[in-house]
């Protein structure tokens, strides 16, 4: 990182600048610079360049800040720090004359004129293309993957370390957004890497030494069992040609474009082996860790217990547990937390399900009966079963009476508590019997009746 002054004299009319460089490196944040006494800032500007020089890549990024003099002297600039990145930078002061305003010269010359012209040579220049030994390409860590299964896409410019071409990226934000759409797959879920420092990696291919530049890097999980296609390519890329003859004064390259293509490739989908839950677990490769507040325990008292899942997978599709129903237990359902790290091109993480329950009924119980997740395992090409290994003892006496006075039954028993428990037969209350006899020779009358009117009526 440097701090440049740009001119010790200035006129009145012209700016003074100074101007912040950093190389290869990204500039995030940096502060403000300093106000100078007797200027007034005027806005600042910014450039950027990235070149390929026989396989190598670098880049310089630059804040300018405009200063206007209000009026002539010498002025003074006392040491100041900037923090750049977080880091602080001390930058030793300077001084800066400012003189009268330079009037604009009025002379009736071609405005294009170059006092070196004198020493080139007319003779058009001729500029040769140089061959880049580099090359564009989109690759997969696996060419056959179950439904489900996880695998990273990576997009990448190779730069030869033997390069004699210069290059540098062209508008590539704006390329890579479109890029962008054009890879992602349809009837995918995608774990994003989100590449923002463009640096390049040694590898070697086949016993030659490359740089690798990752553009883009994702992880994909199929969602159905049709094969994912990525299309070709297109990278865009400015490259200089060279003068045939090179001379001190002249100019000796001149800017070109050239694209770079990467090949389709096809990655095949395999449904997933017969499971009654085929079609609900996740895939991946997943183990367990699990809590619980206490294995002893009293009915009727409250404990805690934590199902983690932790390995290499889509974690975020991962459903808690199914718990079965049961009068032993209550168990609420689950504070979820999860967290997902994607680097060195893989997905990994953990997802927590947090339980709170309450016994109902003494005994001795395998939580494994109530928490297991099944998934299936594809570098095992088998379904397994994450299961709980803790064993809880509960004493204490039944909850289940608890439960029946916890529930409303309605006006029908309100008065219970006030009648008498004995039994009392029919034949100790003739008055029942009177009324009942009476009420079923009322209905033998009434249905007599109406026969006898339907049958005159017809």
């Amino acid at each position: 990182m440097s701090v440049n002054y740009n001119k010790r004299e200035i006129a009145l009319n012209e700016y003074f600048t100074i101007t912040l460089t950093l190389k290869n490196e990204r500039l995030r944040d940096y502060s403000g610079f300093p106000d100078i006494e007797g200027f007034i800032k005027r806005g600042t500007s910014s450039s950027s360049s990235t070149t390929f020089t026989n396989g190598q890549m670098a880049s310089s990024q630059s804040i300018t800040q405009n200063y206007q003099a209000q009026r002539e002297g010498t002025f003074t600039i006392a040491p100041f720090t900037l923090k750049v990145n977080g880091k602080e930078f001390k930058v030793s002061g300077s001084s800066v004359k400012v003189g009268p305003a330079q009037q604009q010269q009025q002379q009736r010359r071609d405005p294009f004129y170059d006092p070196f012209d004198v020493f080139r040579n007319d003779t058009p220049q001729e500029f040769i293309d140089v061959k880049a030994d580099a090359f564009l390409a989109l690759t997969t860590d696996k060419s056959e993957v179950y439904v489900g299964e996880g695998f990273t896409t990576t997009l990448a410019f190779y730069v030869a370390e033997t390069n004699q071409a210069n290059m540098r990226f062209y508008d590539l934000v704006n390329q890579l957004s479109e890029i962008v759409k054009d890879i992602k797959p349809a009837n995918t879920w995608e774990e994003n890497f989100n590449i923002d420092d463009i640096k390049g990696e040694p590898v070697t291919i086949s016993g030659k030494k490359y740089n690798q530049f990752k553009l883009f890097q994702a992880t994909y999980y199929p969602l159905n069992e049709e094969p994912i296609d990525f299309p070709s390519i297109d990278l865009k890329v400015i490259k200089y040609k060279v003068a045939k003859n090179p001379t001190f004064f002249g100019r000796n390259r001149q800017e070109d474009f050239e694209t770079f293509s990467s090949r389709t490739k096809r990655v095949k989908v395999k449904v997933l082996p017969p499971h009654p839950l085929r079609d609900q677990v996740a895939v991946g490769n997943y183990r367990m860790a699990e809590q619980i507040s206490e294995l002893e325990l009293q009915t009727g008292q409250s404990f805690s217990y934590t199902f983690n899942i932790l390995g290499e997978g889509n974690i975020s599709a991962i459903e808690a547990p199914a718990i079965p129903e049961s009068g032993h237990f209550d168990i609420y359902a689950p504070n979820i937390k999860q967290d997902i790290t994607r680097a060195n091109g893989r997905v990994k993480g953990t997802k927590s399900f947090s339980y709170y329950g309450i016994p109902n009924e003494p005994g001795t119980y395998k939580l494994g009966d109530y928490f297991n997740w099944i998934f299936f395992n594809p570098a095992k090409g088998t379904y397994d079963t994450l299961q709980s290994r803790q064993t809880v003892t509960v004493t204490g006496e039944s909850r289940k009476n608890e439960y029946i006075m916890s529930n409303d039954m309605g006006t029908f028993y309100d008065g219970i508590e006030f009648e008498n428990n004995e039994l009392s037969p029919l034949k100790e209350n003739p008055w029942i019997r009177i009324f009942a006899n009476i009420l079923i020779l009322t209905l033998l009358v009434l249905t007599a009746l109406i026969a006898i009117r339907k049958k005159s009526n017809g």
